[in-house]
């Protein structure tokens, strides 16, 4: 079983337009409304790959029943620490270039017993999971430390996974991990330096390597993505598609690669998984929405390639 924790849940609107006009009245081609989450994202996205995978995270009572019938749907098992007020809402525009423009709402605050609660859940359900997998943004009133405190009461035997970025990915760094996922921007940002070539991305990944991590995929987007463990290096170029939405592409990533990793695959063919689904989600409009089909199609015509710096 793959355990997925989502922190900082939302309501994805994500509205199609034209192009967005900045102060002024624009029209909208197409809307639609997800119940979300980085976490959630990844649990669903092994739904879909035909594997086992458990959602859990906190929860919030005014609308989260909308959240546990979306992974009812999906045939995602969950549970979640309930806390009071709503779910924040985060609002998504695409033009016709597919360029994404994202305004996102900060969410209510979590108090340290609903804290305490979920590190316990988590300690339990980790018990029966083959991966752990944490990612996304935290809210109101949770340190960035909270990444260390959920992955240290980890189970053993039960492999690890991070996608964030920041203090929160150095926190969670300390408890070693087997896979963290950041793009580019995140990479950059969780460092402070600028990286310009393959060579200082590579460079890059090997510092989280040294910081913690056994592999480091990096997503570079429509240009693919780059593993390291430290001893190979490994690129996937994606195949041009249609791109309707980027929104969710590195969840799929993610997805594709726990389940690879959980069935003992080796470093290149974790790269190739990832890039496929993640190239498979950005074909469709909205959250997270590939299908197995779309999958296997990409899957089968990308390849994998070693480089050394």
């Amino acid at each position: 079983m793959i355990l997925t924790v989502c922190l900082n849940p939302c309501t994805d609107v994500t509205i199609e337009l034209d192009s967005l006009n900045v102060g002024k009245i624009n029209h909208v081609k197409n809307k639609t409304l997800s119940f979300t989450g980085a976490a959630l994202n990844v649990a669903i996205g092994v739904a879909r790959l035909k594997g086992q995978s458990y959602a859990t995270g906190f929860m919030y009572n005014e609308n989260g029943s909308l959240f546990e019938r979306a992974l009812d749907r999906e045939g995602v098992p969950s549970v979640f620490v309930w806390n009071k007020g709503r779910v924040r809402e985060n609002y998504k525009f695409i033009d016709n270039k597919s360029m994404l423009t994202e305004v996102n709402d900060v969410g209510e605050s979590i108090s340290e017993t609903k804290q305490a609660q979920l590190v316990e859940m988590v300690a339990n359900l980790s018990k029966t999971s083959d991966v752990l997998v944490i990612s996304g943004s935290l809210p109101q009133g949770v340190d960035s430390s909270y990444y260390n405190k959920l992955f240290s009461v980890a189970a053993p035997n039960t492999l690890k996974i991070a996608d964030t970025e920041g203090a929160k990915l150095l926190a969670a760094l300390q408890t070693g991990l087997d896979l963290v996922k950041p793009n580019k921007d995140e990479l950059q940002n969780t460092l402070q330096k600028e990286l310009k070539t393959r060579d200082d991305l590579v460079r890059a990944c090997y510092s989280l390597l040294d910081k913690g991590a056994k592999r480091v995929l990096l997503s570079l987007g429509k240009r693919g993505a780059i593993i390291t463990d430290g001893t190979k290096n490994y690129y996937c170029k994606s195949i041009n598609v249609a791109i309707n939405s980027t929104v969710g592409a590195g969840d799929g990533m993610v997805a594709a690669a726990a389940m690879a990793l959980q069935q003992g695959a080796s470093t290149d063919e974790i790269l190739r998984a990832g890039v496929a689904a993640g190239t498979a989600t950005v074909t469709t409009f909205g959250t997270i929405s590939f299908t197995k089909e779309k999958y296997d199609e990409i899957y089968a015509n990308i390849t994998v390639e070693e480089f050394k710096l």
